[in-house]
């Protein structure tokens, strides 16, 4: 063996043939995923595994399986289960304890978010220092790479403080900027052109709440989904409200933006500033608010790392490679 390599055992119990089945997947497709993400080698003889591989990656490939193992006791895996938990793994003191807070009445914990349809959580530190920011402020920034549950966070949030009846009503916004493609030569009328912009919210709403739901509240005009150019001349009182790919937004939009917050109200500010498409030589909104809101009370910022991408592990190594490169980068 490598002299550079070590082994770590493990034996898990209790011995229960349908969980360990479950932990290693179909012709043990799970541990062949951990072996690839982590570059180690897996051995397993019954409830016994062997952990062959660089010191810590060893340790980690060791701490994944008794965690996976402990999850088989109430879920079913699957890839996206198997890889949340690498994910985790591998964060940046993704091992850190969950504080509790105050931050319902029952005492839960606010880095667990239960909607309608799923239970949501926060992966990894930058993650729960983002619900923690969004708890803790009236103005709170989500920015990072694609992938890193800046929406969807932000979404569970708000359908959470709707349904602690915190807020009357929910208010997701994007500016409908056109990313290389032109918008009238599409067909349709000006809400059909610009409904593409907006699925993406459509999705993690739908997700957490089911479509009939979502459907019901739109109705009810409980929730919004609309293009930012609808929200001048606007006062949003009592109201969860989102801006999303807001590194698409001008200086005078996002301004506008922020001065449409309401009494009662709480803002959440979504983007990437590496996927910028606004018209070259125009200044971007989200890095001059970034600048000029640093300091100012009641303002929170969550930065998060390519590190964070919760989506497939090839999509953390593309937002590395660009990154490194420097090609995405605006100018």
């Amino acid at each position: 063996m490598n002299a550079s390599l070590v082994s770590q055992d493990i034996v898990l119990e209790p011995v229960d043939n349908s969980r360990l089945a479950n932990l290693c997947g179909q012709f043990d497709e799970h541990l062949r995923q951990i072996e690839r993400r982590l570059n180690v080698e897996i051995a397993s003889r019954g409830n016994r595994f062997r952990v062959t591989g660089k010191p810590g990656a060893a340790e980690t490939g060791r701490d994944v399986l008794r965690s996976l193992f402990k999850i088989t006791m109430n879920e079913r895996l699957d890839a996206e289960r198997v890889h949340f938990c690498l994910q985790e793994s591998v964060m940046p003191n993704g091992k850190t304890a969950k504080a509790e807070s105050n931050a319902h009445a029952d005492g839960d914990n606010i880095f667990t978010i239960q909607t309608r349809r799923k239970l949501v959580h926060a992966r990894g530190e930058n993650q729960r220092a983002y619900l923690q920011s969004i708890h803790d402020h009236d103005l709170a920034f989500g920015i990072g790479p694609a992938g890193t549950g800046k929406t969807y966070l932000a979404v569970a949030s708000a359908i959470d403080a709707l349904e602690n009846e915190q807020v009357r009503r929910i208010v997701l916004v994007r500016p409908a900027v056109e990313a290389g493609e032109r918008l009238g030569f599409l067909p349709g009328d000006m809400s059909q052109k610009v409904d593409p912009f907006l699925r993406p919210m459509y999705d993690a709403l739908f997700e957490m709440l089911g479509a009939e739901q979502v459907a019901r509240l739109i109705e009810k005009n409980i929730i919004e989904v609309a293009p930012l150019a609808f929200m001048r001349g606007r006062s949003l009182n009592d109201s969860f409200v989102i801006l999303d790919e807001a590194q698409n937004t001008s200086v005078a939009q996002m301004k506008m933006f922020l001065t449409r917050i309401g009494f009662g109200s709480r803002s959440v500010v979504t983007g990437d500033i590496t996927q910028i498409d606004l018209p070259s030589g125009q200044q971007c909104g989200l890095k001059n608010a970034m600048k000029i809101l640093a300091d100012v009370k009641g303002v929170g910022f969550t930065f998060f790392t390519p590190g964070d991408v919760v989506r497939h592990e090839l999509v953390q190594r593309i937002v590395e490679a660009y990154e490194a490169d420097g090609s995405g980068d605006d100018a």
